[in-house]
């Protein structure tokens, strides 16, 4: 948002959803080991789970109460993991070129995966290149790890974090 509570990109465009991932059969499998893939972190970032009567989105833009997937924000195309090297790359597309939410929406993305993977993984989150005017700058932020740590260091960028993370209904 800007000030004056007006929304940046009042009528975003809207996707479709995915749908839910059918598990296979090697998922299914108690005795084999799961490999984390790249739709595996598209769920984490994206998916939907019904709970308590109610449908919950696990990561929400700031400013719409859509998915990064409806937003197109977050694509599984743009989600690249190396299981044997414990990498996860995920690109992400601010709805507008200007968006003023773009490093909190990738912190948050990056807190996200953090949270959620085991500890072996090294996260790496950038804006896709060519969409946004500050690229460079967002993406010097989310890869240095002193400033990520920093950043969640304090109270309120933290707070705001973990709204963007919280289920709502």
């Amino acid at each position: 948002m800007t000030g004056g509570n007006q929304l940046e990109n009042a009528n975003p465009l809207i996707y479709q959803r995915q749908g839910d991932r059918p598990l296979t059969a090697r998922e299914q499998d108690e005795d084999l080991p799961d490999q984390i893939d790249e739709r595996e972190i598209f769920d984490i970032l994206c998916s939907r789970l019904w709970g308590q009567g109610c449908w919950h989105v696990f990561l929400m833009d700031q400013e719409h109460p859509l998915s990064l997937e409806e937003l197109n924000v977050v694509e599984q195309v743009r989600v690249k993991v190396n299981d044997d090297e414990s990498s996860v790359s995920v690109a992400f597309t601010p709805t507008i070129p200007h968006c003023s939410m773009a490093t909190l929406i990738g912190l948050s993305i990056k807190v996200k995966l953090l949270r959620s993977l085991p500890e072996r993984f090294k996260v790496d989150v950038h804006i896709t290149p060519g969409t946004h005017t500050s690229e460079n700058a967002v993406n010097k932020q989310l890869g240095d790890k002193e400033r990520v740590a920093a950043a969640l260091e304090n109270a309120h960028l933290l707070e705001v974090v973990n709204q963007c993370l919280a289920s709502r209904s």
